[in-house]
């Protein structure tokens, strides 16, 4: 693919703006040298990775990364034997932070399987290795004392017998006899050693080695005598401490020469994800978006806008070849936007190539080009003695040597700046022999005639930027299917040529021209007046939409009435099954009292049990209709307060607030005796008149309060007569059936007696985990033979 499109289509200046996102500068390198995607596989996977990226950095913002630079080569030099310095070994540290801290960016949120899995996978970081290193270097020129112990106690030796040699020659100074001989009272270094100034003039008098002497001469540095030794024995633990130091180097870059393989990896799959983070970033800056990639060739932009050009000032465009058409011929009058329209086509194809979201609608479809082949621009050379249109020749003559089926051709003004008769015969025959190739053709122009090709060709379509003739002003839209006129005459007559000399020009316009502008003339009412249709078009589609919205609201509606209708019967399904196994233990304890009763005959009790069930059944029918009120229109509550005293809707249930809601906007409530949890948009207001006036009767709701209730055969046992064992088991079992069944309070006869068994039972009831309180039985209740349990 010949790169010259990039520079004609200004993609160069795209990818130079993505490359100031990239941290590292052999990502930027990277960057800007990736070839186009060969195929339409390979560029639906780089835009996928690209995409990836930006999900990323909108669900956990940037990564922290720094800059490193050819890390892989400091490596392969630690590989072949070579001792790392103290910077490169910090750069190594640093690409190895890197790797941890884009694996931690990448673990931030839970995702799914992503196409960039494999890059992050490939990070190896080294906690270890790059710890120690960041510890033990400070900087470039600086290794910690901590480093080792053995460099820990060089430097101290060389700190206390440097602090020795300045307590001598501090002596030496403030010695009266000695510093009239001194030039200046201080200290300093010559060749690594501690000397003092002393005058030329005294050089003897004071004992020692001079080491320099000031470039006046007066000056002379002497080590004295007494430090002599000292100052030796520095030189010596500085040797040492070189020593130490590079031991250190060369134990790390043993470390860093052992982690080569993993290392190398890691290093190409971070400059990867660089290059990626870049170009996520260029696409937020953009408001650019993934589009689909077509198998074919050919592409559909959607609401497409120009990178290079102000977001608040572009006019985002409607443009698709390839499909429907393989031409497209470009009309309108001059700055309309036609060659912004071509730029912006090809542009955003070609960044897709390059793995770059484009500015433009999701829903915008592109494909991978084998070629972009463009002719925008004028070629006129001087030196090469080129004239304008002699330039562009040259220019297509390349182009329809490498025009083929897959490539994309973009002619700016094809065939002007020669004859315009000639002219448009020559576009007219470069078009059809790209067709002829298979090439795609988008090509603007001037010329009348290749508006009548274009209409009368299948395959080639007209297409205009659109123009006001009031404002003078172009308005950068694109209409396809109709082709633009220049408005010279029009433009002319408003910027205040003669009236005379217009209807002169227009004498002078050719019997088939004038005929054309008729007919373009017609077209443009005609667009006005599709456009009117559209408009209406669109505002009955809104409305439908608006009436489908409320159908489907009085939809939602009805599901929830009946879903409340279905929860209704379920809770008086729920009551009933309890009352029908309350009343077949009365019956059965009914039943059980007529066999006992000798003076009846089997017929009379057979008789009377009939009675029974009859009552009983009639009574349980007469209780399976479902009574519900359907729920009013309320006004939900917002907010509450606890201890409020609110609504609950669905049932019309009167209730305290016992906690405030949660992040799922469920409130506590209190209802009776029940603690209970509801939405807070089915919460509303208590009514004036309830709280003042009596109370209504209302059905029984789901979480309706336990009411006081008669005591039944169903809520007592008797215990009489068992041992201790046998009654706590058959107590235990009697409690958790009582639970089950909804009851919150039972009698457990036991009898009086010697209070054995009372008392066992009491010391059985104070730790079983369903039994709230329990009391002996009141005067007519049972008293002492009787003990009632409240159950949890």
């Amino acid at each position: 693919m010949d790169k010259t499109y990039l520079k004609t289509l200004e993609l160069d200046k795209i990818l130079a703006q993505a490359a100031e996102y990239a941290t590292c500068a052999e990502a930027r390198a990277l960057l800007l040298e990736q070839p186009a995607c060969e195929n339409a596989e390979e560029t639906r996977f780089a835009l996928s990775q690209t995409d990836a990226i930006n999900s990323l950095l909108l669900k956990n913002g940037s990564p922290r990364f720094g800059g490193v630079n050819g890390v892989n080569k400091i490596v392969s030099r630690a590989v072949k034997g070579g001792v790392l310095s103290m910077a490169e070994l910090l750069e190594v540290a640093g690409a190895l932070r890197n790797f941890q801290n884009l694996v931690s960016w990448y673990h931030i949120s839970e995702h799914d399987l992503l196409p960039v899995d494999d890059l992050f996978y490939a990070l190896t970081p080294q906690p270890a290795l790059e710890k120690a290193i960041s510890e033990s270097i400070l900087s470039p020129e600086e290794m910690a004392d901590t480093a080792s112990n053995t460099l820990f106690e060089v430097r101290r030796k060389i700190q206390a017998t440097e602090n020795s040699i300045r307590d001598k020659l501090d002596a030496i100074i403030k010695n009266s006899t000695t510093n009239k001989f001194l030039q200046d009272a201080v200290v300093s270094l010559r060749n690594g050693r501690f000397v003092v100034p002393v005058k030329a003039k005294y050089r003897g008098e004071v004992g020692g080695v001079i080491h320099d002497v000031s470039s006046t001469g007066a000056t002379v540095f002497v080590e004295p005598t007494a430090v002599v030794e000292a100052n030796a024995r520095i030189m010596q633990l500085r040797s040492q401490e070189k020593a130490e130091i590079e031991r250190i180097l060369v134990a790390f870059t043993e470390q860093v020469a052992g982690i080569e393989p993993v290392f190398s990896f890691s290093y190409q799959a971070m400059l990867e994800i660089d290059v990626l983070l870049a170009k996520a970033q260029l696409a937020l800056e953009q408001k650019a978006y993934m589009p689909q990639v077509a198998d074919g060739v050919w592409f559909d932009l959607k609401k497409a806008r120009h990178p290079l050009i102000d977001k608040t000032k572009v006019v985002p465009i409607d443009v698709a070849l390839g499909r429907e058409y393989d031409t497209l011929v470009i009309t309108g009058p001059n700055t309309g936007g036609k060659t912004v329209t071509l730029k912006t086509a090809g542009l955003l194809c070609a960044m897709a190539q390059h793995g770059l979201l484009i500015p433009a609608h999701e829903h915008s479809t592109v494909c991978a080009f084998a070629d972009y082949l463009v002719d925008i621009g004028d070629e006129q050379s001087i030196e090469q003695s080129l004239s304008t249109f002699s330039g562009h020749m040259k220019k297509i003559t390349g182009i329809l040597d490498g025009a083929f089926k897959g490539s994309l051709v973009l002619l700016d003004e094809l065939g002007a700046g020669t004859d315009p008769a000639e002219g448009a015969a020559l576009a007219v025959s470069i078009i059809e022999q790209l067709r002829i190739q298979g090439a795609l053709v988008m090509a603007t122009t001037h010329y009348s005639e290749l508006k009548v090709f274009a209409l009368e060709t299948p395959g080639v379509v007209n297409a205009s930027c659109e123009f006001d003739v009031e404002s003078l002003r172009p308005t950068y839209k694109l209409s396809v299917g109709v082709p633009g006129k220049s408005n010279a005459f029009l433009i002319g007559e408003k910027l205040g040529l003669p009236p005379r000399v217009i209807q002169r020009a227009e004498t002078h316009l050719a019997s088939d021209d004038k005929r054309l502008d008729d007919v373009l003339a017609q077209l443009d009412d005609l667009k006005l007046e599709l456009k009117e249709s559209q408009a209406q078009a669109e505002a009955a589609r809104e409305q439908a939409a608006h009436a489908l919205e409320k159908a489907k609201e009085k939809c939602d509606a009805l599901i929830r009435q009946g879903e409340t209708e279905l929860e209704a019967a379920r809770v008086k399904a729920r009551q009933m099954a309890q009352q029908v196994q309350a009343e077949a233990f009365a019956l059965t304890d009914e039943l059980r009292r007529l066999q006992k009763d000798d003076k009846q005959s089997a017929a009379q009790r057979a008789a009377r049990a009939r009675e029974i069930a009859r009552k009983d059944a009639e009574s349980l029918y007469g209780k399976t209709d479902v009574v519900h009120n359907a729920v009013r229109e309320f006004v939900p509550l917002k907010e509450v307060r606890l201890g409020q005293e609110v609504v609950i809707a669905e049932y019309d249930q009167l209730a305290t607030v016992t906690g405030l809601p949660d992040r799922n906007g469920m409130v506590e409530v209190r209802a009776g005796i029940l603690k209970t949890k509801v939405p807070l948009a089915g919460l509303k207001a208590p009514d004036k008149l309830q709280k003042s006036g009596p109370a209504k009767p209302r059905t029984q709701p789901r979480s309706a309060t336990v009411q006081k209730v008669e005591r039944t055969a169903s809520m007592e046992i008797n215990l009489l007569g068992m041992t201790v064992e046998e009654a706590l088991m058959e107590a235990d079992q009697f409690i958790d059936h009582a639970v089950m069944t909804g009851l919150t309070v039972v009698y457990l006869i036991h009898g009086k007696g010697t209070g054995a068994l009372r008392k066992a039972i009491h010391q059985h009831l104070r730790g079983h985990k369903n039994v709230k309180s329990f009391r002996l039985g009141r005067y007519g209740e049972g008293e002492d033979g009787v003990t009632v349990v409240e159950l949890k």
